[in-house]
């Protein structure tokens, strides 16, 4: 029943910039918390950054810290990220994820939120 929707991947520059869209649909629960993750070829999933619904509460991996912005639309119930300076280290297949519901099985844990559902990802791409 929680569909997740992303947009806005493809590819730039060194130094360029890109916003990832995300749509989280669920007709009996709302999310306590959104998040971006992304995996590169050959790496494992990590955590980029999240916001906490109730009181806006962001955190960023030390990797894209001033330069990755999370952010919410209530008017849209969109979820964005807005990545600037981009680095050649940040290819991946970018996703976002929103909290597990009531009852599910375990998830993944980030800054105190346990994600269990996923997008089908965005690619970003960064030529050095």
């Amino acid at each position: 029943q929680v569909q997740l929707a992303e947009s806005g991947g493809g590819s730039v520059q060194a130094g360029g910039s890109l916003r990832l869209s995300c749509i989280v649909s669920d007709r009996l629960y709302e999310s306590e918390c959104v998040g971006w993750f992304r995996q590169a070829p050959g790496k494992e999933r990590e955590a980029v950054a999240s916001i906490k619904t109730e009181g806006g509460t962001t955190s960023y991996a030390d990797s894209v810290k001033g330069r990755f912005t999370i952010s919410h639309d209530n008017a849209k119930n969109t979820w964005y990220l807005q990545m600037d300076s981009l680095k050649a280290e940040d290819t991946a297949m970018y996703y976002c994820a929103t909290d597990r519901r009531p009852g599910d099985q375990p998830g993944v844990w980030y800054e105190g939120c346990q994600y269990g559902y996923w997008g089908k990802g965005s690619q970003v791409t960064v030529s050095s």
